[in-house]
């Protein structure tokens, strides 16, 4: 398979308009590298960052660079971490929430993103939504089972509940995976960044 030319690449995802009729409009969040190392595969962006324009810029992006142990200008300016979402766009809210990220999205962009970057070493999958494209063969799993059983996909994956405020509870029901998970999580980043 032949790298796509990242650019390009990048610039057509920008573009994109596959999701037109969205409640706030098409609006394409994502930061791809062909340097990148350590890829987020998170679910959809939320209201807040799409109305910034930045991925993550709010408190379950607090929570998640705290669990990488990584500062903001890493996060954001480093060539080596990538975020590409399931969904590029903000997919509206629901009763519960915010909307699941729009199907069309992951078919159209996911392959050709991921193969323009070839020296991934560790993929943060983030929420149900990511796993169930990452992992389809534990579809049938609950998230937190897919969690706890962490160490079976590592040290190349590393499956994560959503860091989202909403799940606090589930924080507080599960204290192993801040002690078991996060520090081996922190770990394998910085050496994953070290290189």
């Amino acid at each position: 398979m032949t790298t796509p030319d990242i650019v390009t690449l990048q610039k057509d995802m920008r573009a994109c308009e596959i999701c037109a009729g969205l409640p706030l409009g098409p609006k394409p969040l994502f930061k791809i590298d062909a340097a990148a190392r350590i890829l987020i595969a998170g679910q959809a962006p939320g209201r807040l960052t799409h109305e910034k324009g930045v991925p993550f810029d709010d408190p379950s992006g607090d929570r998640l660079r705290t669990w990488l142990g990584v500062s903001r200008e890493t996060f954001y300016d480093d060539p080596r971490l990538a975020i590409l979402p399931m969904g590029f766009c903000f997919p509206g809210t629901g009763k519960n929430g915010d909307l699941p990220p729009r199907p069309e999205c992951a078919p159209q962009w996911r392959k050709p993103a991921l193969a323009a970057m070839q020296d991934i070493g560790l993929t943060v999958v983030i929420g149900r939504h990511a796993m169930d494209w990452h992992f389809p063969d534990r579809k049938r799993e609950t998230l937190t089972h897919v969690v706890q059983s962490w160490r079976d996909v590592w040290p190349r994956h590393i499956v994560l509940p959503h860091p989202s405020p909403r799940n606090n509870v589930w924080f507080k029901r599960n204290p192993w995976f801040e002690v078991d998970v996060l520090p081996e999580l922190q770990s394998r980043v910085s050496a994953v960044l070290r290189g």
